[in-house]
């Protein structure tokens, strides 16, 4: 295992420069001149190309990308051009949002779409079974922006009992009651994945019922509670901590229309802000970030899979 846990952390290596590339030269495809956008259509040429100059952009690309990636491997990110200041602290300033609205929206899809998914299962077929399977489908296709418009309003206007917009920082405040910015914005992006993980549970168990095995266990005289989550589920959550993984990745790394409905200041936002503006190092900086925490839950999810089921090995 820890052969093949520094294998995995090796070959990330290769991977984070190609990906640098490929950020350092797409977002410079993007129309438009950071200079130009800083000081408007209506700045005197001679402003501009000063200050291009003072931002680097004059030098050939080539040289910026090595200047950038030899300041990235020592952790120096650059400054933003538009906020000046470091990008680190520009981000390090909208991790805590996304890192909290991350783990209230996982709790919320793993306390109801664990329970709901097996029963859906189990009474597979069933009036029960239909009725949460069309529920789960009709949260799955309901449009993000929808649902937290409507939880806005039935919540913060009608009946106010969260705030409707905004999150104001635990670390700075030392207010845990501060958790209550993302509670609505935690069920808008946890119900439609929760529906999602749901019929995939569902699907998963139907399949594995029909294996040689449940049946030999049935006919041990083990219970169907037994069977059902000891036996069918445990062997089906492979693939639900597969899309999990993804999920959880995904909502670290933000929900650009969650945090514009809600106003609320995470990295999905920053870095729609900051490719309008131009602003090269912190878009730079963030995707190579997101970049970084797809690589790491990925390869987090891939360790699990020997704990989940035994007989997966990785050979050291």
């Amino acid at each position: 295992m820890l052969y093949y846990t520094l294998k995995r952390m090796l070959s990330m290596i290769p991977t984070l420069f190609i990906v640098s590339l490929l950020i350092f030269f797409i977002i410079r495809l993007v129309p438009g001149d950071p200079a130009r956008v800083m000081l408007g259509d209506a700045a005197p040429e001679e402003k501009v190309i000063e200050l291009q100059q003072e931002l680097g952009l004059n030098e050939p690309i080539y040289k910026q990308y090595i200047l950038w990636i030899t300041n990235a491997i020592r952790g120096d990110l650059g400054d933003s051009i538009i906020q000046r200041k470091p990008v680190v602290d520009v981000i390090a300033s909208r991790v805590e949002c996304n890192l909290l609205l991350g783990i209230m929206s996982s709790l919320i899809i793993i306390l109801v779409s664990i329970p709901v998914g097996i029963v859906s299962a189990v009474k597979a077929n069933t009036w029960t079974d239909q009725i949460l399977s069309s529920i789960a489908m009709f949260f799955a296709a309901v449009p993000t922006f929808w649902l937290g418009l409507t939880l806005m309003l039935m919540f913060a206007v009608a009946l106010p009992f969260f705030p409707s917009s905004g999150f104001s920082s635990i670390m700075r405040d030392g207010n845990v009651a501060n958790l209550r910015y993302l509670i609505l914005p935690a069920i808008t992006v946890g119900i439609p994945n929760t529906a999602l993980v749901i019929r995939m549970i569902r699907s998963g168990m139907l399949d594995l019922m029909k294996e040689d095995y449940v049946r030999t266990a049935r006919s041990k005289g083990l219970t169907n509670m037994e069977v059902n989550i000891k036996h069918v589920f445990r062997n089906s959550l492979i693939s639900v901590v597969s899309s999990f993984g993804f999920i959880f990745a995904a909502l670290i790394s933000g929900s650009v229309v969650t945090e514009n409905v809600f106003a609320l200041p995470g990295l999905g936002k920053l870095l729609t802000d900051s490719i309008l503006q131009r602003d090269y190092p912190t878009v730079q900086g963030v995707a190579l970030l997101l970049a970084v925490v797809f690589m790491v839950i990925n390869l987090l999810v891939d360790i699990s899979y020997a704990k989940i089921d035994p007989r997966v090995r990785y050979s050291d």
